[in-house]
């Protein structure tokens, strides 16, 4: 089964396809699943990336098709002409592309093009002729929805993977589909079977920096000092700065004080997730921890104090840092 079935397809039986999303690797994941397909077996494939190559080479590839007997598969990577990026010295190539595109049903290549871009310019009359002539696949995925998607792509490929390691995968991962992407290729690869559990995660994907700084944080509040002080050592035992320490701190009390805030206003979990855009995991994370909106309020305020202190020199090592972990 084809990845694209995940998503929701505009002509899922038409073999040409339009990949649009913002992100990068996932849309190259599936734009490689696609291309493996079976059906696509001994035609010629052929990449033109518009950022690198001529887009006289793009024209010429598409071209070809009516001379010649041989059918190939043509993977276009970012395609500046369906953007406001494309400058007006290629005009021609445009226009040569708009006629191409205008007939694409009767090229007998298959063409897929990778739109790694947050919005195409649908002003363009070329965009929208892409549109019309190939399957458009709408690739974002919410960060709320990244569990269920990422369930879902295991699935396809025929891994199983139960809610507690999928947990800990997405943890791991900052909850980021491209990250959670990685660490399950990684994953897949040293696995002995088709399952991919809880302890193989465990064993194999690292915490990120928010997640240590998270752990650190809710050692602290918790008046478990020595283990966020461990933690917290061994973060900057691995070359991490304060200074960056310091950021990822203000990010999750910023985000800890949006989650309480909404909680105090009556808000439930679900709308929580969906009012910050969050995967439902950190949301649940965040009501369960036992700390005041004036509190946290405090605690935001001596960061911007330390980060702005930090950049302007006044504090160079780490002591003051750990001073403010000890105090929460």
């Amino acid at each position: 089964m084809s990845l694209l079935s995940l998503f929701s397809n505009s002509q899922p039986n038409n073999p040409n396809v339009l990949l649009q999303g913002p992100d990068a690797f996932l849309n190259d994941y599936l734009a490689r699943d696609y291309v493996s397909n079976p059906r696509f077996d001994g035609l010629e494939k052929v990449t033109v990336d518009c950022e690198a190559d001529s887009l006289d080479d793009l024209v010429a590839d598409l071209a070809e098709a009516s001379l010649f007997a041989a059918q190939k598969l043509v993977l276009i990577k970012n395609p500046i002409f369906l953007t406001g990026k494309m400058p007006a010295k290629y005009k021609k190539q445009a226009d040569q592309l708009q006629a191409i595109f205008d007939h694409v049903d009767q090229i007998d290549d298959i063409v897929v093009i990778v739109a790694s871009y947050e919005k195409l310019d649908r002003r363009k009359k070329l965009t929208k002729s892409v549109e019309k002539g190939l399957n458009t696949v709408k690739t974002a995925v919410k960060s709320y929805e990244s569990g269920k998607f990422m369930q879902a792509l295991i699935a396809a490929e025929g891994y199983r993977i139960d809610r507690p390691a999928l947990d800990l995968l997405l943890e791991r991962s900052d909850q980021v589909v491209d990250a959670a992407l990685g660490n399950y290729n990684k994953l897949k690869a040293i696995s002995n079977s088709k399952t991919i559990s809880k302890e193989l995660v465990d064993r194999n994907v690292d915490m990120s920096l928010a997640q240590n700084v998270f752990a650190i944080l809710e050692a602290a509040l918790a008046h478990n000092y020595q283990e966020a002080s461990d933690r917290l050592q061994a973060q900057l035992r691995e070359g991490t700065y304060p200074v960056q320490l310091v950021a990822v701190f203000i990010s999750q009390v910023e985000f800890l004080t949006c989650v309480k805030v909404l909680s105090q206003r009556r808000r439930s979990e679900s709308e929580i997730v969906k009012e910050l855009g969050a995967h439902p995991y950190r949301v649940k994370t965040a009501l369960r921890t036992r700390i005041g909106v004036k509190q946290l309020e405090r605690m935001l305020g001596r960061l911007i104090d330390l980060d702005y202190k930090y950049k302007n020199g006044t504090y160079r090592d780490a002591k003051v840092l750990e001073v403010f972990i000890l105090s929460c």
